[in-house]
């Protein structure tokens, strides 16, 4: 199955590259990028061709596309994929603008394509046994969640609103929000935010906190800050506390590691040693596309996780607590 690349912009797509390649039904068959100097510094690493002209690459014998450019790129890029019929999965998040995702969700169901947004931390294992015990009924009712996905400030296009369309909010809220609605199939129903830029002289907030009602009652707090230093051993965490009313559980996606004291590198670093969630990702999109099957993680996923950015942006704006209005069509 060939597939390629659309953008190095982001740096999840080295992993994904790697995955891809090591795929045993998958090849890694060209790269399109707009900065053209990483894109054939890629194709040389990578060992496959660099397109100069987007197009180009869309035009040859690959099946799909995995989209790695600027948060604001995603629907042009999206779009334009789905357009020649290729099978799609797009980095979170789906879009910068909750119309623009829409859009993007439609165009795939018109040319029959996949759109799958890459939400990597459900393939987690300690995640996915986190679901088993809910579903399960050990800790009875979630009543409540405190979660974190605090992270080190990325800079680069990240930073600049024009691309990323927004900062730690954006680039951190989807992900905890789309394991809640995976593990407790649940939906937001009012949200409540502040955010601020505190640590860093960047235009965008760095820091701030989310309180969510979801529809069954369960009350969330999420902190989204990008406040780990720069010793930091991994770019930052994903937990959450789960309060039950038989029990509470709380996890940490991220907890298996072994510490290495790197004097080469002049800085300790955290060692995964469970399985990759990014692995995880790239081996249910090639099994999806070759099985002609639904995505665990789809386009409305995207959506709904947007929304709760947005309406959390909203909320920020206008200091008060914010009912979510859902596009009840997705």
């Amino acid at each position: 199955m060939k597939v390629g690349m659309i953008s190095f912009a982001h740096m999840h797509a080295l992993s994904y590259a790697k995955y891809l390649v090591q795929h045993p039904e998958a090849e890694l068959a060209g790269i399109w990028d707009a900065d053209k100097q990483r894109g054939n510094k890629m194709a040389e690493q990578f060992e496959t061709e660099f397109y100069a002209e987007l197009d180009e690459l869309l035009k040859t014998d690959i099946i799909a596309v995995i989209i790695c450019s600027e948060n604001v790129n995603h629907k042009e890029h999206v779009l334009k994929a789905a357009s020649y019929k290729k099978q799609i999965l797009c980095e979170k998040p789906i879009a910068t603008e909750v119309e623009d995702a829409i859009e993007m969700i439609n165009a795939c169901e018109e040319h029959d394509v996949i759109l799958q947004v890459a939400y990597p931390v459900r393939f987690a294992p300690a995640i996915q046994k986190v679901k088993e015990i809910i579903q399960s009924g050990k800790i009875g009712e979630v009543i409540a969640v405190n979660a974190t996905n605090h992270g080190q400030m990325p800079g680069g296009w990240f930073v600049e609103k024009e691309l990323s369309g927004g900062g730690s909010a954006t680039d951190h809220i989807v992900h905890i929000m789309d394991l809640l609605r995976w593990i407790l199939n649940d939906e937001v129903k009012n949200v409540y935010a502040e955010f601020d830029t505190l640590f860093y002289d960047i235009e965008v907030e760095d820091c701030g906190l989310v309180m969510l009602e979801l529809e069954s009652g369960v009350i969330v707090s999420i902190d989204p800050s990008w406040s780990r230093p720069k010793t930091f051993p991994t770019w930052g965490d994903v937990t959450m506390e789960i309060v039950g009313t038989e029990g509470a559980l709380s996890v940490d996606a991220f907890k298996q590691h072994s510490l290495l004291y790197n004097d080469h590198a002049g800085k300790i670093q955290q060692h995964p040693w469970s399985e990759d969630m990014d692995e995880g990702l790239v081996n249910d999109f090639i099994f999806c596309v070759k099985s002609k099957s639904k995505p665990l993680i789809t386009g409305n996923d995207g959506l709904r996780t947007l929304e709760v950015v947005k309406a959390a942006y909203q909320s920020n704006e206008l200091k008060e607590t914010v009912l979510l209005k859902r596009n009840e069509n997705y």
